[in-house]
């Protein structure tokens, strides 16, 4: 935050307090007010867009700090957003996030987006265009151009990001990039990552129906950019994860978590390759249709990724809904393969290196070389972890304040896995009169990207995945 910013800020909460009976006449030096005093500079007034379900966890982690103070609160469902009003009685509460930034953009220093994917850019886009800080929930965002547009805009109007991807600011992850800094499994040419997910309904049928909206759900907002259809309670409040619309798969859900590791360890941006496979689900003999509105129930993509450093290219797997890669020869047939969630193994020309979820418990093979002589820790850890980090950087606000995952990782590394949903929905389409599928099966192609220009090269009819329409009444410039 600059000194102007800073001053404009200080002399707003004075008058506000002031007419509140809660405030002096002189704004009185922190050493005067002695120790535990936070003065209005080293505060940060959060609002949350989206309160209920992840949102309410995200603010409680905010208010762990000191410094934080949430200030004001936007769902589209009240009764989602009931423990976090109760929680935070005196901030403020809207439906809309846009009437929200605009009654409040004086009182508010950053905003917290925790909406369902289909929502995650407009609303942040739309915070930073007002100089607000941006903690983004994962995947940054629901399509590919979005996460170049959010990039752009986080260097443009000069805002502290960072992506909910919690595991980023975990010790396991420093210490994998530690153990393949050392050299110990030599140059890594191979990744593979899996995860149990989904958790949730996915190939399935487009629900039907006819239902009554309930009073405390704006549907509309809810909504917000993809097209108007009817309420239907299968979408609410978890399983729109499922459904192409709103969310983004379990690619998309945990890909920024397992493959975070892979990022963060490698010299590597964007792919140049993919292809991909999905489960099938036969509605009866013979019939080739698919559920094009859902994610597929489990997929396989494989992503070509050249090396930045000009030394060949890695290849990264990515496996879902039960699939995995096959457990490599030196973990013990009693060894735990990854955890529940899910986990990452390395390649490399010398060993391999096996880590569960958010990179916890990264461990050589055979995990007998653990008991050798290991690197020492040379990565800074993140103590306050990755909520507070977020606080803290945006206090000290832009080029000085740093994060886990700021948007200029993040954006990139979400694009990368978006790009594998783009393969999947492209394996998914249909030809509109049931006939001439076979030319249309993704599986028998792979997918060449052009990651400048955003656009697959060799499949045209892929490339409606970059960049969804927005319906009336929503945009996304920048």
């Amino acid at each position: 935050m600059s000194k102007q910013k800073q001053n404009r800020y200080q002399r707003r909460q004075f008058l506000r307090d002031a007419s509140m009976g809660l405030a002096a006449f002189t704004i009185v030096p922190r050493n005067v007010l002695g120790k535990g005093f936070i003065a209005p500079s080293d505060q940060l007034n959060i609002a949350g867009i989206g309160a209920g379900g992840k949102g309410e966890s995200d603010l409680a982690e905010f208010s762990k700090s000191p410094k934080a103070r949430i200030v004001s609160l936007v769902d589209v469902d009240d009764r989602q957003a009931k423990k976090s009003r109760e929680r935070f009685p005196k901030a403020t509460y809207y439906k809309d996030f846009r009437e929200m930034l605009d009654k409040e953009k004086n009182n508010i220093d950053a905003v917290s987006v925790s909406t369902p994917d289909n929502t995650h850019a407009v609303a942040a886009l739309a915070a930073m265009q007002l100089g607000k800080h941006i903690y983004l929930q994962k995947p940054l965002t629901h399509d590919i151009y979005e996460a170049r547009i959010l990039t752009e805009a986080a260097k443009k109007y000069k805002v502290v990001t960072q992506m909910g991807n919690q595991g980023g600011s975990g010790d396991g992850v420093r210490r994998t990039q530690e153990l393949v800094n050392s050299g110990l499994i030599g140059d890594v040419t191979k990744v593979d990552c899996w995860t149990n997910r989904p958790v949730w309904p996915q190939g399935i049928p487009t629900p039907s129906g006819s239902f009554e909206v309930p009073s405390e759900l704006n549907w509309d907002l809810w909504l917000g950019p993809a097209k108007k259809i009817d309420y239907n309670p299968a979408y609410l409040p978890f399983n729109w994860r499922g459904w192409w619309a709103f969310g983004t798969g379990a690619l998309g859900d945990m890909a920024c978590h397992i493959m975070d590791p892979v990022f963060r360890c490698l010299p590597i941006d964007y792919p140049t390759e993919v292809e991909c496979s999905v489960a099938t689900i036969w509605k009866e003999m013979w019939n080739d249709k698919q559920n094009p509105d859902s994610c597929p129930a489990s997929s396989i993509i494989h992503l070509t990724y050249p090396r930045k450093d000009k030394k060949g290219n890695i290849k990264v797997s990515w496996y879902d809904g039960g699939v995995l890669p096959q457990r490599p020869d030196e973990l013990l047939p009693e060894e735990a393969f990854g955890n529940w969630d899910g986990g990452v193994l390395f390649h490399g020309t010398k060993g391999k290196l096996l880590a569960d979820c958010y990179g916890a418990k990264p461990r050589l093979l055979p995990t007998t070389k653990m008991n050798g002589t290991l690197p020492k820790e040379t990565i800074a850890r993140v103590p306050e972890g990755h909520y507070v980090q977020w606080v803290n950087a945006a206090i000290d606000g832009y080029g000085k304040g740093k994060t886990s995952s700021p948007f200029e990782f993040a954006g990139p590394f979400t694009e990368s896995i978006l790009i594998g949903n783009l393969a999947i929905r492209s394996w998914m389409m249909q030809n509109p009169n049931g006939k001439g599928w076979e030319d249309k099966y993704l599986g028998r192609k792979k997918l060449l990207w052009d990651a400048k220009n955003m656009k697959i090269t060799n499949f045209d009819e892929a490339n409606q995945f970059v960049k969804r329409e927005y319906r009336d009444g929503w945009k996304l410039t920048l």
